[in-house]
């Protein structure tokens, strides 16, 4: 139950220093915040005739001394900063109070054991448990808080065998995107001999009989395996009990260094599914090999890359496939491999006007998810096409689930909002009843917050939706603090999800904004698109469009918003402060990409072409110095106050990003003391004369984000929160 006397004393906690204490927090940046001294070298890259300075190249080498000593150093100054501001405390207590409650995964079944995940509330990690039936207590099955004594090894990926007497499963250690393979008898709990390294974006599909599964691997690195471009990627076979040096090669392309592989086995045991891709394109290749036929070849199905081909199940040689191929939503065909000319495709369900997302199949009912205007929609249909019924959920949010076997009669699903913790559910696929299964208890009322869906006009007249949760009662004068939160990129779309760290900011009085701008999914392919390559300002157009009608509308004011975001978030963070600085209070880019000429050099960032082009192509590098932060931090710009995090093992987006990014804002703040904004646009009053704070916080035996322990996520939280909190209460 709600405490409300601790909420009272809470509230009055961080009120004070918002305004009692508010001098003394100035005092810590006017008079203690001397930044490291950070070397400017004078190094030049010649692109198609143009020069382009990079004075902090050296930081590219994280692991040398002097980079080394630059981040004890940044780490050290942001970490007076941050426990000197007086509302961090109360934050912290607050944030790990209402983070200890159970949360539950969705249940699936393999062979005759039940398994899910569960966190009883601060654990580090969430911990595998299974039974035999829902009615009888569960037990431990893998518990990762026991890999490390820090929570930092994380479990990743699993696939039970079809038998349910083997799991295969994957770790990942300090948020690394590297994977081991192990495999556990579920039956004793205890792990088998075999032992796979050097898997990356990949999971593991067990063959029919249980002897082996398949999984993707690169050649173990021969440089820095943080930093080093992954290319070449192989798809194996690895029978139970051998070395990984005995696994079997299915399919390589040494033609191909950037294509990918992801095999899947179907789910009668006759087809193993290649999803091949290359880099983030959402269109692939699709191929297949025929398990029934000894030493069959790979045949390829869908050669052409022209569209999205997702493998939803099959009778016989007939393949049920969600696909983008003329339909920018998505559809659903029936392809007969014996003839598989596109004029003997059937179409079963076609694109409608929402953005078809996932598809599961249950003896002869398809259960689709969908998108519309960015909040879940799940209908049923025959593989005949016809519709037969949609999912009542509890409300305008998120939903996902809906696995399981063909033969199976019910199946799992949890649905979430931003005020809503997720809830699991069971689904009878006969009545069609949903029936609550774990309900977690958190302790704050969810009924004192609401969300709300705007649509607003972005620069070039698009219509863009946009969710905003708060307090109920709040009073549109422009005083409120506001978090406005985006990504934009690579197809991902931004749908409701609840968040205890989102609840404190909303209990503290903030405003918690999320458009869903161009560049991700919520529409579709086409929506997509028009936030890629040289149409990638769109999606800084539309953020910056957001906080343009959160002021307009009396939400808040320039001198109350701040803006996040992490990964493509980062980027898009920091393109729109580096355009409109004048605009934001506060700013806190996350694990950014951030040299957009350079981005490509690093592990996985070539894939990233699609949606961002490269520095290598005349026009494209044109569009990228345009926006990229790090190209664009001017001297003699008054910058919003900045907090840039990342972590020191994130090798899917390099840290020097943000290295270079924060020490180029230090030196730009630093030259800027004392002068307005350039090229204000806004009739808001200025910022203070003083240059606002560049911090930067690094993240130590962290990732870019995956896998990070429960007590890592309060702590980032509370710094994120102290610091805008601080800086939008002044």
């Amino acid at each position: 139950m709600y405490r409300l006397v601790a909420l009272a004393a809470l509230a009055l906690a961080m009120a004070l220093p918002m305004a009692a204490n508010a001098a003394s927090a100035r005092q810590i940046e006017e008079n203690a915040l001397h930044y490291p001294k950070t070397n400017r070298l004078n190094h030049l890259d010649l692109y198609h005739g143009t020069s382009v300075p990079d004075p902090y190249r050296w930081l590219e080498d994280t692991e040398s001394p002097e980079t080394r000593s630059w981040i004890a150093a940044q780490n050290d100054l942001t970490r007076q900063v941050l426990d000197r501001i007086p509302q961090r405390a109360a934050l912290s207590k607050r944030l790990t109070e209402l983070w200890n409650f159970e949360r539950y995964g969705v249940p699936f079944r393999e062979g005759n054991r039940f398994f899910f995940q569960k966190n009883d509330g601060l654990q580090n990690q969430s911990v595998l448990y299974t039974m035999r039936n829902l009615d009888e207590t569960p037990r431990v099955l893998i518990d990762p808080n026991l890999f490390s004594s820090d929570g930092t090894v994380a479990l990743g990926s699993t696939s039970v065998s079809p038998d349910g007497n083997l799991i295969a499963y994957s770790t990942s250690t300090s948020g690394s995107d590297w994977l081991e393979w192990k495999v556990r008898d579920i039956s004793t709990g205890k792990d088998l001999s075999d032992h796979l390294q050097w898997a990356k974006f990949s999971g593991a599909s067990w063959t029919k009989d249980g002897k082996g599964f398949y999984y993707s691997r690169y050649d173990e690195p021969k440089g820095n395996n943080l930093k080093e471009a992954n290319y070449f990627q192989k798809l194996y076979y690895h029978p139970i009990g051998a070395p990984q040096s005995e696994d079997r090669l299915i399919y390589e392309r040494p033609d191909q260094k950037e294509w990918g592989f992801y095999g899947s086995v179907s789910e009668d045991g006759r087809y193993l599914i290649l999803y091949v891709s290359q880099g983030t394109d959402p269109n692939n290749r699709l191929y297949y090999k025929d398990l029934a036929t000894p030493d069959s070849p790979v045949v390829p199905l869908l050669d052409d890359a022209d569209a999205s081909y997702g493998f939803i199940g099959n009778d016989g040689p007939i393949f049920w496939l969600l696909t983008t191929q003329n339909a920018p939503r998505g559809r659903v065909i029936a392809l007969d491999t014996r003839k598989p000319a596109r004029a003997n495709w059937k179409e079963v369900i076609p694109q409608s006007r929402e953005n078809l997302e996932d598809v599961s199949l249950f003896q002869d009912t398809f259960v689709t998810t969908t998108l519309k205007d960015a909040r879940n929609v799940v209908k049923l249909y025959k593989t005949d096409g016809r519709f037969v019924r949609e999912v009542g959920l509890p409300g305008i949010g998120s939903a996902w689930g809906f696995g399981g076997k063909r033969q199976d009669t019910e199946t799992f699903y949890a649905f979430t909002s931003f005020t809503s913790p997720t809830t699991i559910y069971r689904y009878d696929l006969k009545t069609g009843k949903s029936t609550l299964y774990r309900k977690p208890s958190v302790d704050i009322d969810p009924s004192r917050f609401e969300t709300r869906q705007v649509f607003y006009p972005s620069k070039d007249g698009t219509r863009v939706p946009m969710f905003i949760t708060h307090r109920k009662g709040l009073e549109l004068d422009g005083k409120n603090p506001t978090y406005l939160y985006g990504y934009g990129g690579f197809n991902v779309s931004l749908t409701p999800a609840f968040s205890v760290s989102n609840l404190v900011w909303m209990e503290n009085g903030g405003v918690y904004a999320v458009p869903n701008l161009r560049g991700g999914g919520e529409y579709g392919q086409d929506w997509h698109q028009a936030g890629t390559k040289l149409q990638k300002q769109n999606v800084f157009d539309d953020f910056i469009g957001a906080a343009e009608w959160l002021i307009a509308n009396g939400y808040t004011s320039s001198q109350k918003l701040a803006i996040g975001g992490g990964s493509n978030g980062g980027l898009l963070v920091g393109a729109c402060m580096t355009q409109r600085p004048e605009l934001f209070k506060a700013a806190v880019p996350s694990v950014g990409v951030l040299d957009m000429l350079r981005y490509q050099h690093f592990t996985i960032g070539w894939a990233w072409a699609s949606d961002y082009g490269t520095s290598s192509d005349p026009a494209e590098f044109k569009a990228l110095l345009a926006y990229s932060p790090l190209h664009n931090v001017k001297e003699g710009t008054r910058y919003p106050a900045t907090m840039v995090m990342t972590a020191d093992h994130d090798d899917r987006v390099f840290p020097a990003h943000s290295f270079k990014f924060a020490a180029a804002l230090q030196h730009a703040q630093t030259q800027s003391a004392g002068t307005q904004s350039a090229g204000a646009k806004s009739a808001e009053a200025p910022h203070a004369t003083m240059a606002a704070p560049v911090l930067i916080r690094i993240e130590t035996r962290a990732g870019h984000g995956a896998g990070k322990p429960t007590s890592k996520l309060i702590e980032e939280a509370s710094d994120r929160w102290g610091f805008l909190l601080h800086h939008l209460g002044d």
